[in-house]
């Protein structure tokens, strides 16, 4: 007699959105465009041509003139503007046409699309918004206090992700993975998670390791540097592409803090590039050379921790709905904030944007993580390996 298979939980995933998200995205270092030649980047489905004038302004317009095609991007930067190098019509930052020197006149309406940027942090970024209105005043990038003075130079790498950008963004609720992934299952377990959804900002706060700190909110930014336990880490979405972490940790007697910007540009709907940058907080007792040294190596450690989790997306397939347990975050709750970003602002609710709050009880999998750490450890130690680096990540 036949018997019927048991029933089981079927993957469900749609494909990805083939809108691009609407807020700030970050292009690059401004560093990178400031050597008086017109650059070329590729984003949102299309091309750019990024460029500084002989004022000092960052312009950002579609690379290809609208007059024959040719890439703006391949011409010269003439004064405030810059000239195609097909039939040297000139087109100013605000995407006007500003001359044709063959030409007595400017035919009426001559002007292609010219992008609205913002400097923050020594980085440019545009808006992108598939409506086309200008960015919302409440919605911006924060500076970072003291960045050129008392912390280290960016490091910056670029790294090309085939896939979609919301893998990246479910880490912000991805509790248990710090362990398993960066902590490469003897680490990294989280005594404390916390999120925050409201407007266009997601938090997560994380504190890694046995001690916690004490005299200040766990779920507030701004935590003493001294007060900390093991690690803590500040972290928030400024809207859908911008992540900006504190982070904050104990190495011996050394007291680090650092920050981590994780920055997506979309290049289709299924590839975008990851702009990480990662500074170290100068110590006074140091010589130049030192702190170059000191940020170098926790610099290269952390971005090597951060990108552990590129090998999991790799492999992985896209999940729409994933089958929780008790001990996962809001997952859930994030990408309905993150929806808000791929529709037209009409249609967003406030489902999407109102404030929600979750503290993740990481109680009873601390003491898992515990046993499971021994396990590993007594494996490797059997195996003659040796301990792998110690990771955190985003």
């Amino acid at each position: 007699m036949r018997k019927k298979a048991p029933s089981f939980y079927a993957i469900e995933a749609g494909p990805p959105p083939r809108r691009m998200a609407r807020g700030w995205h970050c292009l690059g270092m401004t560093s990178t465009f400031d050597d008086g030649a017109p650059h070329k980047i590729e984003a949102f489905g299309t091309t750019l041509v990024v460029f500084k004038t002989e004022s000092g302004e960052f312009a950002v317009l579609n690379n290809f003139c609208p007059h024959m095609g040719a890439s703006l991007a391949d011409g010269r930067v003439r004064g405030e503007s810059i000239a195609c190098p097909f039939h040297d019509w000139r087109w100013g930052a605000d995407g006007k046409c500003t001359a044709i020197p063959y030409s007595r006149r400017v035919p009426p309406g001559a002007r292609t699309r010219a992008w609205e940027t913002l400097v923050r942090n020594n980085l440019l970024f545009v808006w992108h918004d598939p409506e086309g209105y200008t960015a919302p005043d409440d919605v911006t990038i924060p500076e970072i206090p003291e960045l050129n003075t008392h912390y280290s130079p960016w490091s910056h790498s670029v790294h090309r992700i085939e896939t979609n950008t919301r893998e990246l963004i479910d880490n912000m609720v991805d509790v248990s993975h710090f362990f398993y992934v960066h902590g490469h299952g003897i680490s990294g377990g989280c005594s404390f998670f916390g999120n925050i959804f409201e407007g266009h900002k997601a938090w997560q706060f994380i504190e890694i390791g046995e001690r916690m700190g004490h005299g200040y909110d766990y779920l507030k930014p701004g935590a003493p540097l001294d007060q900390i336990g093991g690690s803590r880490s500040e972290t928030c979405y400024y809207g859908p592409a911008t992540l900006i972490s504190r982070g904050m940790s104990r190495d011996g007697d050394d007291l680090i803090e650092n920050h981590i910007l994780l920055l997506q540009l979309p290049v289709t709907p299924d590839v975008f590039d990851l702009h990480m940058l990662i500074n170290v907080r100068k110590r006074d007792d140091l010589t130049p050379a030192q702190n170059a040294a000191r940020a170098q190596g926790i610099s290269d450690w952390i971005r090597i921790a951060t990108l552990e989790d590129v090998r999991i997306w790799e492999t992985k397939t896209r999940i729409d709905n994933p089958l929780l347990c008790e001990g996962d975050g809001p997952f859930y709750q994030l990408r309905r904030w993150y929806s808000q970003f791929f529709v037209d602002d009409a249609d967003v609710t406030p489902e999407m944007t109102e404030r929600f709050e979750k503290i993740t009880n990481t109680d009873f999998a601390m003491a898992q993580w515990a046993e499971q750490a021994k396990e590993r450890i007594a494996e490797l130690e059997a195996e003659g390996a040796g301990m792998p680096p110690r990771g955190m990540g985003a």
